[in-house]
């Protein structure tokens, strides 16, 4: 008897029709990429991470391509808050997919204010971007221990209604630690890998080629970084875990399910492939209907260690 794959994942109150996520900063809010490919078919979109205030970024250059990867130091060039929710959010409400909004701040009154603001519309749910390693304060600085993952957790939790994910860095020195404080503190998920702190050099300048010195590193360089610290974090929580880092391909996204993620984020595969999430998307279902799964879901977490 053939199977209709079901492909919905439920990551605390919210639910996916698949398991594929544009992630923060490579979609920007999706008007681009509305015109290539039906953006109702995702699982969700992540917002470019949005600050209080306007942010131009940092000066250029700030990309840089390196080995099976790149490196990027934006600096978190975001509209500001208010121009989100009152021109971008609505754009993105109407794509008919789940709608995460990613936010970052210098300060934890920062994040208290954005996640006050953002309870009172209609996002899906609330990224806590604690792992941004291209801005001078905030972000990373409260995501690089433990108790700076529980303090602005717990300080945001009263704030909103809304699901909470927390973005975690590789930075770290062990994400079972910081992903057990963000549970333990209230997330509701825990999003991970960001990208790893990276440099590429220009032996003519003698300088670095990003003007910001160093940047995050992300694609298919830290894949096998992520698989671990996804398989790591699954053993450590009991919350779902969003995991990303280096996926390209369908069978890339399954391996993190597989090591314990319930959905993936897809990044820098956009900027190589305007059509990747769907090719990653088409490509699962081809995958579960080959090998009779009834539901995607089942495969999180069966992975079967030696």
């Amino acid at each position: 008897m053939s199977t209709t794959p079901d492909l919905t994942v439920r990551i605390g109150a919210v639910v996916l029709k698949n398991p594929v996520i544009a992630a923060s900063g490579t979609f920007g809010f999706g008007r681009e990429m509305a015109d290539v490919f039906d953006l109702s078919q995702l699982g969700g979109i992540c917002s470019k991470g949005v600050t209080p205030e306007p942010r131009v970024g940092n000066p250029p250059p700030r990309v840089a391509e390196t080995a099976s990867g790149m490196l990027n130091s934006v600096g978190l060039q975001n509209p500001g808050l208010e121009r989100f929710v009152s021109e971008e959010l609505p754009f993105m409400k109407s794509l008919g997919t789940v709608v995460i909004a990613n936010i970052a701040g210098n300060t934890v009154e920062d994040y208290q204010a954005m996640c006050r603001r953002l309870d009172a519309t209609d996002v899906d749910a609330i990224e806590l971007n604690l792992s941004c390693p291209n801005v001078k304060e905030g972000c990373m600085a409260f995501g690089s221990t433990p108790t700076g993952v529980a303090g602005l957790v717990r300080a945001v939790r009263p704030m909103t209604r809304k699901p909470l994910w927390v973005k975690l860095t590789p930075n770290t020195g062990d994400i079972r630690e910081t992903s057990i404080a963000a549970e333990a503190s209230g997330a509701d998920a825990v999003s991970l890998v960001n990208t790893l702190l990276g440099m590429a050099i220009d032996i003519r300048t003698r300088r670095p080629v990003l003007r910001n010195n160093t940047g995050g590193l992300s694609g298919p360089a830290i894949k096998p970084v992520a698989l671990r610290m996804v398989h790591e974090a699954y053993q450590a929580v009991g919350i779902p875990i969003v995991g990303m880092g280096g996926i390209l391909t369908g069978e890339d996204a399954i391996e993190f399910l597989l090591a314990g993620a319930t959905a993936v984020q897809v990044g820098t595969a956009n900027l190589v492939n305007p059509l990747a999430c769907q090719d990653i998307m088409d490509a699962m279902f081809r995958y579960a209907k080959e090998i009779g799964l009834e539901r995607i879901a089942d495969l999180t977490g069966a992975l079967r260690i030696w």
